[in-house]
Order: C-alpha cells, then structure tokens, then sequence
C-alpha cells in the first residue's frame, strides 16, 4: 500500500479491504468467463484432430492431474493465432474432454 492507501479509521480500512477483495473477485469471475468461452474452442480442436480416438485413449490413461499437461502438448488448448497458453484452459479443456466422450 502507498501513503495513500493508509488506514485512517476502521471504517476507511474495511472500505480499503473490501475494495480489494472486490477487485480481486471481479478478476476471478471475468477469468472465468474467458475460460468458459475458450474451452468449446479447445475442444473443437480435439474433435478436429485426425488422431483424437488414439489421443482419447492416451489422455484417458493419464491420472488427472497429467491430463492438463496433455492437452497442452497436443496443441488442442492453444488458441488460434495465438502462440502463448491461457491458465487454466487446459484442465477445463481435459475434464470437458473426458466429460465429451468418457
């Protein structure tokens, strides 16, 4: 915190607290929302994979906590023209996969 950002009552601290917390929540829901638009995408991609019966079956043998990592190297939670990964979308991406076709 700056000097300005100090504490002058309790009520001044809950409000800098609660404007945190709020800002914090409001990064977590718009996060989410993004994911939750980009995993259709992710697994558009798996269902266009020419190898995705194979890929299932190695996905599906990995322990769930491997499958985020899978996804990644099949390049299925890679958004087109994009070259970096978004956090978080291959786990959902998996779990949405094996949901798909498990």
């Amino acid at each position: 915190m700056g000097s300005s950002d100090r504490c002058y009552s309790l009520a001044h601290c809950y409000f800098l607290v609660r404007m945190v917390v709020t800002n914090s929540t409001a990064k977590e829901m718009a996060n989410e929302t993004v994911l939750e638009n980009l995993v259709p995408i992710c697994v558009g991609q798996y269902l266009q994979d020419p190898n995705k019966v194979e890929r299932f079956a190695e996905l599906k043998e990995k322990s769930s906590y491997q499958r985020d990592d899978y996804v990644e190297e099949s390049g299925w939670a890679t958004m087109p023209g994009s070259e970096s990964l978004v956090r978080g979308l291959a786990d959902k991406c998996a779990k949405q996969i094996i949901d798909l076709e498990g």
